[in-house]
């Protein structure tokens, strides 16, 4: 199940909430953050004292921000990925012999989560950032993952969605995306229409282990460079590529 029925710890949610803002806003002090979260000032610099005790924010003269203990956590949420570095190299291949954007995504609370992101010369810029997450059914990356969960977890996700109409192409229909996972299936690559964003089409295939899916390579770029033609033959030739290859040295590994 997605989250668990257990009580929820206030006093948690206020101190995850402190993090999230100062990552978001850059350095804050203790009125900015009162204001910002609607609590006492009181509340805000008692968590603050806390968190700087615990060394994941460090008190400088105009306020705090996040320590570089943050990054040692993040360093290891990485390393967990026993793969990461063939990923790591796929992409930046990916993304060297195409020019544009290429992604490695995975499924957390179901979303996709990235992992790595490389920009090719000619890549433009996109909203998705290294431990950032979107939607799953409006991007390639959640479609491709999706088609390869298992049926009830893919199920549980769409029950636990709140779809919203990003763009005007965007499905936010669940029996639609069903379709859609069905035909991404049939074809081993899923498609992202200007889905997420107006003007970028994503092409991304998934990366599998036996009857598991690990995650998902993309590449994204521009609906002017991205045609519909170009995405079904030659991107997605691309992008199974490299996730057969991360496929290969994870199984041998």
């Amino acid at each position: 199940m997605h989250g668990g029925s257990g009580e929820r710890i206030q006093s948690v949610g206020i101190a995850l909430d402190i993090i999230e803002t100062v990552q978001a806003r850059g350095k804050m002090g203790v009125t900015e953050l009162a204001n910002e979260l609607e609590h006492s000032k009181s509340t805000i610099y008692n968590h603050l004292c806390t968190l700087e005790d615990r060394e994941l924010l460090v008190h400088e003269a105009d306020g705090y921000r996040l320590s570089l203990r943050v990054l040692d956590m993040a360093n290891h949420v990485r390393d967990q990925v026993g793969n990461y570095d063939v990923i790591r190299s796929e992409i930046d291949t990916l993304a060297e012999e195409t020019g544009e954007i290429a992604q490695f995504g995975l499924e957390e609370h179901g979303k996709v989560s990235y992992l790595y992101k490389k920009a090719g010369e000619r890549g433009v810029e996109t909203a998705s950032r290294v431990g950032t997450q979107q939607p799953m059914y409006s991007t390639g990356l959640g479609k491709a993952i999706m088609a390869y969960l298992p049926e009830e977890r893919t199920e549980e996700i769409i029950r636990e969605t709140e779809f919203e109409v990003l763009t005007p192409q965007t499905n936010a229909n669940p029996e639609e995306l069903r379709e859609d996972l069905a035909a991404t299936r049939e074809r081993g690559y899923a498609i992202d229409d200007e889905e997420n964003f107006s003007g970028l089409r994503c092409i991304a295939a998934p990366v599998t282990d036996n009857e598991t899916v690990l995650g998902a390579v993309s590449i994204t770029g521009p609906s002017s460079r991205f045609t519909m033609d170009r995405l079904e033959n030659d991107l997605a030739d691309e992008v199974q590529r490299a996730a057969n290859v991360i496929e290969l040295n994870t199984k041998f590994a």
